[in-house]
């Protein structure tokens, strides 16, 4: 128990099947637009009713007072890799532990970036093996991101029917790593992903560039982890933006979401973009907003590895503005976890050994309210635009989710603004051995989270099961994006 407040439910009925009615009462309920005290009713998974008071319900309705706590839509990270492998290290949250910790701090649905595949394979293998991965191991509903190795004729043909028939409807390249694009591919991705109505998302980095810089430290002798950020500094990650930026313009204003944004640069080059009336968004994550490059100082460094680097400090407060100025659109977590005292121990000696990733799926939800709404950055309705409703909106989830309207999933989150937590790794649930926040103080933590109308955490407890999500078949995707479809999986 984490909570001065705790809720007395018969949480076994609760997470039974049987149980079809809740009724949270008097909570201030908040969407991406306004905030009032009203009553919500949920029937069989659903919204069935949001109104000041409600008086007419089931009799066999479970009551949860909600006084003194907002009521908000489950957030959605759409920037997970659970259960992938790097080549030289498997992340260690499966789709079971990632999805308890998702839960436990608030959020409802995911939607993973699946790893590269054998080489060579078609869009539609590592779909497969993702879709096994996390079928009877999910708590919280989930999709994924289709992820692009290679371009041929025959990729290219096979997108549509990964959106059409299969409801993926983003696609992931990267500009480094193994399976980079070269200009060539990544045009020819855009204009046929524009044309199958897709968003592309990427990874911005300049390949080469960070490889000479690479190279040259590691020759110097320079392989402290320290090195890692002085190896991708922000300019090699802002020069792809600008890149992909140039490259969706020519291919017909393709839409373009940048992935894990972490500095002003790169920001600056998605607002003229956006002056220009091109369809690009971007994402940023906790870490570039409440870490910087002097977490590469520390004894124990090797936590902080991962990419884009962590930046100087006067980039976080640029991003803050972006969150602010509505120019930076979702915040997202890219949680990739590896075991500080095994797997990272692999970079000690030197830095470009080191796993790539840090975990942060737990933590999202609070420290964006504690560090956003709490301190005045940020009204609710916005925690809620870039927690919630703008991810669904682009990724083919709304109304469905990110959503407090009738007939939308029963995916709520109970924040108690009060609360004062210390987050320290014991009260997390991944399955890795530290967190990057440790010692972080939040103002304001989720109390209650529930999944198509069943609670799934309560009082910093982990209550549901595993299998109890569902993959969610997206809609193709528009500028002005409606709503997903959830399908059981039993094909």
């Amino acid at each position: 128990m984490i909570a001065h407040r705790s809720f007395s439910l018969d949480l076994d009925r609760q997470s039974a099947d049987a149980l079809n009615a809740t009724l949270i009462r008097q909570g201030l309920v908040v969407d991406h637009q306004q905030a009032q005290k009203a009553d919500i009713l949920i029937l069989d998974g659903k919204i069935a009713d949001v109104a000041p008071v409600i008086s007419d319900y089931p009799a066999d309705t479970q009551i949860i007072d909600a006084s003194g706590l907002y009521v908000m839509p489950g957030g959605i990270d759409v920037h997970t890799h659970f259960n992938i492998d790097v080549g030289i290290a498997r992340s260690r949250d499966d789709f079971y532990t990632g999805t308890r910790a998702a839960a436990c701090g608030g959020t409802t649905t995911v939607v993973d970036h699946m790893g590269f595949g054998p080489k060579g394979c078609n869009l539609h293998h590592q779909l497969a093996v993702y879709k096994d991965y996390a079928r009877d191991t999910a708590v919280i509903d989930y999709s994924f991101h289709g992820v692009i190795q290679h371009i041929n004729d025959e990729i290219l043909s096979e997108m549509a029917s990964m959106v059409e028939e299969e409801g993926i409807s983003s696609f992931k390249l990267y500009l480094t790593y193994g399976y980079k694009l070269d200009d060539e591919s990544v045009l020819k991705a855009l204009i046929q992903l524009n044309k199958v109505n897709a968003l592309t998302t990427v990874h911005p980095e300049n390949d080469a560039a960070i490889a000479m810089r690479r190279e040259m430290l590691l020759e110097q002798g320079k392989t402290a982890p320290k090195y890692h950020a002085e190896s991708r500094p922000l300019e090699c990650e802002a020069e792809a933006i600008a890149r992909m930026i140039n490259l969706a313009k020519l291919a017909g204003d393709a839409p373009l979401y940048i992935v894990h944004l972490s500095n002003g640069l790169g920001l600056d080059y998605v607002r003229l973009a956006r002056r220009n009336k091109q369809p690009v968004w971007a994402e940023t994550c906790p870490q570039y907003l409440l870490l910087d490059e002097r977490c590469y100082e520390r004894d124990d460094a090797l936590k902080f590895i991962l990419s884009p680097p962590l930046r100087p400090e006067e980039e976080r407060e640029k991003l803050w503005q972006g969150l602010m100025d509505g120019s930076i659109d979702t915040v997202a977590t890219d949680h990739c976890s590896f075991t500080y005292h095994e797997q990272k121990q692999r970079g000690k000696d030197n830095f470009s050994a080191c796993p790539n990733g840090m975990p942060g799926v737990e933590n999202r939800m609070p420290l964006l309210f504690s560090e956003g709404v709490m301190t005045g950055r940020i009204s609710l309705s916005r925690f809620v635009e870039l927690t919630s409703y703008l991810p669904a909106r682009l990724f083919g989830l709304y109304p469905q989710k990110g959503s407090l309207a009738k007939g939308a999933d029963a995916d709520l989150v109970l924040f108690d603004p009060e609360q004062q937590i210390t987050i320290t790794h014991n009260l997390l649930h991944d399955n890795t051995d530290y967190t990057p926040y440790e010692a972080m103080k939040c103002h304001g933590w989720p109390m209650m989270t529930i999944s198509r109308g069943k609670v799934v955490a309560c009082n910093g407890e982990f209550t549901g099961k595993a299998g109890n999500g569902r993959f969610i078949r997206r809609k193709p995707f528009h500028a002005d994006q409606e709503g997903g479809t959830v399908v059981n999986e039993e094909e």
